[in-house]
């Protein structure tokens, strides 16, 4: 690493990050810009493995693109310079976020762990805040305040606070909780020093990240002769659009395809709830009728016209006048989501719905509804969700459902009682004013009993 080197600290390890953010760095490196390089930490242990996979091949890995064309590339990953190892305490994490050389944080907690309310406001009765609040670093918010509190007091240089997640306004709401978090603890100092040496601006992140599979390291042995334990595939499309507001400088990211902004908002809503809310549809409509992968189900011919109705009947209207072309912007996802190869399955992207009905899919409820529209085909996706925890609740799913909102006690009660359909309907988490409209509460129960038949019946799959 060279002396003059710029630290993009990044929280969270997964597999989106190295196959998105970190693959923009690594072009400028392969343009001959070595002014940034990563050090990559993780807050909770899960992912300790990996890190110390990925220190054992100095931060090394090789991405697997492939178009829906069945067209595979391969490409070694070198932006990761530094692995922060995890412990307990965060002591690596909080020693290179206070270093002067990072002038960059950047996270992917996914969208559950910023705990925000029906109100998209900090949730200070979640356990997990509660147990920051008294000093522990459980969230995004306890491990920050630990870094900033050291680095404020080593030097007190700005640095930019950036979030790659899919959360709408993603770095105001986020800069709004930890905010409202540093006054909760009573740390008025180091909030003053946020408001005053920190920027977030808004981001829209896009790439397809499946899960990595067993089958990804033998391919790229025999494709690059790497021995590689810790590869990673994503499609071929990218997109990466960021407002343009740093605090303490930024990557040329202009150069590699980056789209830098003054607002990322007309992106960031298409983003959100074309891809990000349809994919959720096709995920729990395909888990429903018996399939396991996202292109099985998009290929499905229901399904399909499920996620096309909705965002033609009811999100393009919301959204316009928008400087995209939103129907062609719907095509090229569904395509995208029909790619064979990617074999993305509707595990994951059926996860944390309690925090994508509020968040991708009720605005457009309420929007329709504001311009007197009754939005039928909007409500096909939470009717999908709520017969989608009945299987949860009745041991029926083929997986584990995975949901960082989720409290399981409380959810089986509501599921057990013979009116959940209606106290589903009524919760002012997932449906905001929509909760207490009766209109919606019979317009959810109509949809649910007509998709109930549907959704007992196996569906056959193409391959």
């Amino acid at each position: 690493m060279t002396a003059t080197a710029s630290i993009w600290m990044h929280i969270g390890a997964g597999s989106f990050h190295r196959a998105h953010q970190a693959w923009y760095l690594h072009r400028l490196l392969q343009q001959g810009d070595h002014r940034w390089h990563i050090a990559l930490s993780n807050i909770r242990e899960d992912a300790a493995p990996l890190l110390k996979t990925l220190a054992a091949q100095n931060g090394e890995y090789v991405l697997e693109t492939v178009t829906p064309e069945g067209e595979r590339a391969y490409e070694k990953i070198t932006s990761i310079k530094t692995i922060v190892p995890w412990d307990s305490q965060l002591n690596g994490m909080i020693k290179q976020g206070s270093d002067a050389a990072t002038r960059v944080i950047a996270f992917t907690v996914t969208e559950s762990g910023y705990y925000l309310d029906n109100d998209h406001r900090l949730d200070p009765r979640h356990p997990d805040i509660q147990a920051d609040l008294k000093g522990e670093a459980r969230t995004l918010y306890g491990a920050l305040t630990r870094i900033l509190l050291a680095r404020k007091a080593a030097h007190g240089n700005p640095v930019t606070l950036l979030n790659c997640d899919n959360l709408r306004h993603n770095g105001e709401r986020f800069r709004a909780g930890f905010l409202k978090f540093l006054g909760l603890r009573g740390e008025e100092a180091l909030l003053q020093w946020v408001e005053q040496h920190t920027t977030s601006p808004n981001t829209m992140v896009d790439r397809i990240t499946p899960r990595p599979t067993a089958d990804i390291a033998p391919r790229v042995l025999k494709e690059t002769g790497f021995s590689d334990s810790a590869p990673v595939m994503g499609e071929a499309f990218i997109q990466w659009v960021v407002e343009d507001d740093f605090a303490a400088g930024r990557p040329a990211l202009e150069n590699v395809g980056v789209e830098m902004v003054s607002s990322v908002l007309p992106w960031e809503e298409a983003k959100i709830r074309i891809l990000n809310a349809s994919h959720s549809c096709i995920a729990w409509a395909g888990t429903l009728v018996g399939q396991s992968y996202i292109h099985q189900s998009t290929r499905t011919r229901e399904i399909k016209e499920m996620a096309w109705e909705y965002v033609t009947q009811d999100v393009i209207p919301s959204l316009l006048p928008s400087p995209l072309d939103l129907q062609e912007y719907r095509d090229v996802v569904l395509a995208r989501f029909a790619n064979p190869y990617i074999r993305d399955t509707n595990q994951r992207v059926a996860a944390d719905g309690l925090s994508k009905i509020p968040g991708f899919i009720t605005p457009t409820l309420v929007e329709s509804y504001a311009r007197n529209e009754t939005p039928r085909a909007t409500t096909v996706l939470p009717a999908l969700f709520f017969l989608f925890l009945q299987r949860w609740h009745q041991g029926e799913l083929p997986y584990e459902y995975q949901d960082g909102a989720l409290n399981d006690d409380a959810l089986h009660t509501l599921l057990s009682k013979p009116d959940a359909l209606a106290r589903f309907a009524a919760d002012e988490t997932l449906f905001g004013p929509l909760a207490k409209r009766a209109e919606f509460a019979s317009l959810l129960a109509e949809t649910v009993s007509g998709l109930q038949s549907w959704a007992r019946q196996p569906q056959p799959v193409s391959e």
